[in-house]
């Protein structure tokens, strides 16, 4: 299936958070060769819910906080499994957040 992706920047990202859906997650994810399953999911899910709440993207702090709750201690490591060229160039990306400018990690 091929979807119209919404307006982006040049480095990719959405220019307005609110035009994500899963499905541009799911164009976005393919562009950076990602398949995403159910860890991705909930990764993307946590910093959607986030944005919604406090309309910024969550530091990958709070994505890990997240995740450890499931998978224990390896989180950190398992966030950078799911997005192996980081959490900002990947993550946010595919999450559909504006490119957090102020961030040196992911």
């Amino acid at each position: 299936m091929s979807i119209d992706l919404p307006e982006r920047d040049a480095e990719g990202y959405l220019i307005d958070p609110n035009d994500w859906s899963e499905d541009v997650a799911r164009a976005l994810a393919r562009e950076e060769n990602i398949e995403l399953n159910d860890d991705h999911w909930d990764a993307i899910r946590f910093m959607r819910d986030y944005y919604e709440e406090h309309q910024i993207a969550a530091d990958a702090r709070f994505v890990i906080k997240h995740l450890a709750q499931r998978m224990g201690r390896d989180a950190q490591k398992k966030l950078f499994e799911l997005f192996p060229y980081g959490y900002v160039k990947q993550a946010c990306k595919i999450a559909g957040m504006r490119r957090p400018r102020a961030w040196s990690t992911g």
